[in-house]
């Protein structure tokens, strides 16, 4: 008997780790122990391993037998070791080959009859072992076709444990029982579903021409925004067109996207997600719902799972206000970073912020032959919910009307609106020379350029440009950072009109974004 080693694979958020699963066979009172920091659910692992194997004909030793998950250090989680255990258990009493699960990472959780359960986080396991250099993984067969998704990986697909000893050596008779491969969602990951909206198109906005042409702009340059507005302006349908506008993700966004959606416990049947996701989280969401979080397994939040997209919050003032600010970090770092006391995740915190409001409590507040019933105060107190550093992140704020029937009746008459497919044209064409101009740079969008980039040679703009914007900061109308964003703003403007610089024009028009009618 010898100590026999495979690998198993350790998530933290979308960073995986090798970790290295031994196990040893000795002559001591017969027992089965796992060490080397593991969680409740996966001390519960020797149970389903010594179930799992005695039900599907290939049982585990009888003597004392001793898994070890090394580093020790390095906490672990869940039931995803369950296949590395039992396949370094059943070698080291040399029931399979120690030299075959060597250089195989093994994920998967068992069931009490042998079968495997397709499980979470595969995508991100798989991502994590071939970073380390391992080019071979079994995985449950629900979950092959995402792991399958990993380039230059080979993937053994195993539907029962005793599939599995046979594939690495194991003598034991074919199973002739047919194996449902179903795949059984994580009904933790499953607490916030990310929203796949039918976007429609921009057509269907009418008599809103600004909030359209604020869209386009936001698109282009990946800015946040505000929409503040009664309700029935079509604020929600401002904001779900957005995504319509945005061009698909390139490789290494669809890539980390489709880990994000896959640790969130969504089952990858159709290959990586290559459309920027759509998140609208409830206004009684918390902060680990809305950022993420978790007491033992941290799960990816609506923030993470619109990574490359974008992030809805309507309603915004109804959310307590420290969880509208724990957005603060991630439009600012463009990372999601959640600290507990044995470990740290992080996720990617790159999206579109969207906020949407009411002017007050009642909606009615400025409506025309309507009556407002919120006191000033009320009023005051209710957007002021919406914090101002949280504000000042926000590039373009708009104010969105309620539609006349005046204004009905021209926009059918004339029937002259932008439509999606012409308004995407114009994103990719104004990001295709964004990205000429930021090639060699850490950034891809206008929104994400650093101001001190900006006010350097040769992107600074001359004082003549700039003029205005010089007067607002003077004053303190704006902030150095609100300065700097409407400098990107300019730069976005510029980019969909084809010039090369902004002028003055592109300056005034961006500072008026910025200081439309705010939260």
């Amino acid at each position: 008997m010898v100590v026999a080693r495979t690998r198993g694979i350790a998530l933290s958020g979308l960073d995986g780790h090798p970790v290295e699963v031994e196990a040893d066979v000795s002559h001591n009172l017969p027992g089965f122990v796992i060490i080397g920091l593991p969680d409740a659910a996966l001390g519960e692992a020797k149970e389903r391993v010594r179930l799992a194997a005695s039900n599907s004909g290939c049982p585990l030793t009888d003597r004392k037998l001793t898994v070890n998950l090394s580093p020790a250090s390095l906490p672990k989680h869940g039931a995803g070791f369950d296949l590395a255990i039992a396949m370094a258990s059943l070698a080291s009493a040399g029931s399979i080959s120690a030299a075959s699960i060597r250089d195989v990472v093994h994920v998967g959780e068992l069931r009490l009859d042998g079968r495997l359960r397709g499980s979470v986080g595969i995508l991100p396991a798989v991502v994590a072992a071939r970073r380390a250099g391992i080019s071979t993984v079994m995985v449950p067969a629900p979950n092959a076709r995402e792991a399958s998704l990993v380039p230059d990986m080979t993937v053994l697909a195993v539907s029962t444990l005793r599939e599995a000893a046979r594939w690495h050596g194991g003598d034991y008779p074919e199973s002739n029982e047919a194996v449902e491969e179903t795949w059984d969602p994580d009904p933790v990951g499953h607490r916030g579903q990310t929203t796949d909206p039918c976007p429609g198109d921009l057509k269907d906005i009418i008599g809103n021409d600004e909030a359209v042409s604020a869209l386009i702009v936001a698109a282009a340059g990946g800015h946040n925004m505000s929409l503040l507005g009664p309700p029935g302006a079509g604020k929600t349908m401002l904001a779900s067109r957005l995504v319509g506008l945005l061009p698909d993700l390139d490789d290494e966004a669809s890539l980390e996207a489709s880990c994000v959606r896959s640790l969130a416990g969504f089952s990858l049947v159709e290959g990586l997600v290559t459309r920027p996701p759509f998140e609208s989280p409830h206004h009684t969401a918390s902060a680990a719902a809305l950022i993420g979080g978790g007491s033992s397994i941290i799960r990816p939040g609506a923030a993470a799972r619109a990574a490359h997209g974008v992030l809805f919050i309507d309603e915004a003032p109804e959310f307590p206000a420290a969880v509208l600010d724990s957005l603060r970090q991630p439009l600012e770092s463009g990372r999601i970073v959640i600290h507990r006391a044995r470990s740290t995740a992080y996720f990617p915190g790159r999206f579109q912020l969207v906020l949407a409001a009411n002017p007050c409590p009642c909606g009615n507040y400025g409506v025309r032959d309507a009556e407002c019933t919120c006191p000033p105060n009320t009023r005051k107190r209710y957007l002021g919910r919406v914090s101002g550093p949280l504000k000042d992140r926000i590039d373009i704020h708009l104010n969105v009307n309620r539609i006349t029937a005046a204004q009905l009746r021209v926009a059918e008459e004339d029937g002259k609106r932008t439509s999606t497919a012409e308004a995407r044209a114009r994103v990719l064409a104004a990001r295709s020379r964004a990205a000429c101009r930021l090639s060699g740079s850490p950034w891809k969008t206008n929104g994400e350029v650093s101001g001190a980039w900006l006010r350097s040679q040769p992107q600074r703009l001359s004082p003549a440009t700039t003029v205005s914007l010089d007067r607002a900061l003077e004053t303190g109308f704006i902030t150095m950072r609100g300065y700097d964003r409407v400098l990107r703003l300019a730069w976005t403007l510029a980019d969909l009109s084809g010039e090369l610089f902004p002028h003055r024009q592109h300056v005034g028009e961006a500072l008026l974004l910025r200081s439309g009618v705010s939260l």
